[in-house]
């Protein structure tokens, strides 16, 4: 299909991100129980919560793009996807929002041709929300003002790269190729706030060798595109989209 995107569709996704975000909030807020998956993940009332809100607004805003959603996806519902599709983890970081860390996301992204071309990033608890376009920038803002502010991924500086790392799956291969950067420091993070943290230009790399899934990353990869960095396999080549069952390699993720 021909992709024409505007500022409105970019607009309608950051709606929709706000609006799941405070139904995500709604559950972070009171007692809650946590099931699991049947690949042992945790998932709660506030991660379907949201996936409702986000399916139904993409329905109305792009009726005719296919959306892969965790929770369907997970519960068996298989969508056909053509070159244009969402990806959509209504709440990335399940363990942080049990944990009450406040680093959890609600992630939507738009794949055309394999490349994430436009995603939305927001982090209700912590009140930042992230947006990106690629060829028109990615920017940040503060809830509620919702006041966006354009951010740019930096070149990384000459005493070393800042290095971030998953709080919840840090490996013994990551470890590896993390001392082997040399980095001059090591953040941990959680969710896919860690694109974003490359793309405000307060990072320069992450590196992640154990297991993921596309919808994890996909909205994070648009906002860091946008902003002027990158996401490549771990041997350099390309980051492939729309694969059989939608899990992920090894990945390198880097600013400009």
């Amino acid at each position: 299909m021909d992709l024409h995107l505007t500022s409105t569709d970019l607009s309608s996704l950051v709606n929709l991100a706000l609006e799941a975000g405070q139904a995500i909030m709604k559950v972070y807020g009171k007692d809650f129980s946590v099931s699991q998956k049947s690949d042992a993940s945790p998932v709660t009332e506030a991660d379907v919560a949201a996936e409702i809100i986000i399916l139904a607004g993409l329905k109305r805003y792009f009726p005719q793009i296919p959306v892969v959603s965790e929770e369907e996806f997970s519960a068996g519902h298989k969508v056909a996807i053509g070159e244009t599709f969402f990806l959509v983890d209504p709440l990335d970081g399940t363990k942080e929002f049990i944990s009450r860390n406040g680093e959890f996301t609600v992630n939507i992204g738009l794949i055309h041709k394999g490349i994430p071309v436009m995603g939305v990033v927001y982090a209700p608890a912590l009140g930042q929300i992230f947006a990106g376009q690629l060829g028109h920038g990615a920017s940040k803002a503060s809830t509620p003002e919702l006041s966006f502010a354009p951010i740019k991924a930096r070149a990384c500086p000459p005493e070393g790269p800042i290095v971030l790392a998953s709080r919840s799956h840090l490996d013994a291969e990551t470890k590896a190729y993390i001392e082997a950067q040399k980095p001059a420091g090591l953040s941990n993070a959680g969710s896919s706030l860690k694109f974003c943290r490359l793309a405000e230009g307060v990072a320069d790399l992450y590196p992640r060798f154990g297991r993921t899934m596309e919808w994890d990353i996909a909205a994070g990869h648009a906002v860091l595109l946008a902003a002027g960095g990158s996401l490549t396999q771990s041997d350099g080549t390309p980051f492939p989209y729309g694969k059989d069952g939608f899990a992920n390699g090894a990945f390198i993720a880097k600013g400009a």
